[in-house]
């Protein structure tokens, strides 16, 4: 896969300001194809922490940045959907809450799930980005068009992916990833606009 290393010979004018990235020519092309982004659940939306009360509840942190990042992508055209190995209530509601179209929980093997994610939403393998934190994430990596680490990932996850994020899992790192996106197929400001809009008719 592509190296995670910016070429400046065949760097392009997208330039993400705000999170100091400028995006290569292939990572550039690979975004704009994107119809669906697919998430890991554990050190992606989350920090990785695990969390469990004495009655055996599990709990989960999640950041905000991220969630609004969720609604602003789906709001853009670009559907969502989660692939985690682990089963929890409260991944549920998060997935409910920022507009997840496609919700695998208990997925032991995510390259199964994914497939079946392929066949359920009609899109290419290509047209879908994965993003993972470790080597269980490989298999849906290695299939889809636009690959995406964070950066505590093992490093054989890191040498397979496209991109690795700034960010850190839980910690905006979703929210990063949604942005790019929509920077790359042009509807970044658009979804700007209505902050914008609403900023202007308050003043």
């Amino acid at each position: 896969m592509a190296d995670t290393d910016i070429d400046l010979k065949t760097t392009s004018e997208l330039n993400l300001a705000e999170l100091s990235i400028t995006v290569s020519e292939d990572l550039k092309s690979r975004l704009q194809n994107i119809k669906l982004l697919v998430l890991d659940v554990d050190g992606v939306m989350t920090d990785g922490g695990l969390t469990i009360g004495d009655d055996g509840q599990e709990y989960k942190t999640f950041h905000a940045h991220d969630g609004l990042g969720m609604k602003l992508l789906k709001a853009s055209g670009v559907e969502l959907a989660i692939i985690t190995g682990r089963t929890s209530n409260v991944v549920k509601k998060r997935a409910e809450t920022t507009g997840v179209a496609h919700f695998y929980q208990g997925a032991e093997d995510k390259l199964v799930a994914f497939n079946e994610l392929i066949k359920a939403s009609g899109l290419q393998a290509n047209q879908c980005a994965f993003m993972g934190d470790d080597v269980v994430d490989l298999p849906p990596m290695l299939k889809c068009g636009l690959a995406i680490a964070v950066p505590a990932a093992p490093e054989l996850v890191l040498r397979h992916a496209h991109y690795v994020t700034k960010k850190s899992g839980g910690h905006g790192a979703v929210r990063e990833i949604c942005e790019m996106i929509m920077h790359a197929q042009g509807t970044f400001d658009g979804q700007m606009a209505q902050f914008l809009t609403q900023a202007q008719i308050a003043n």
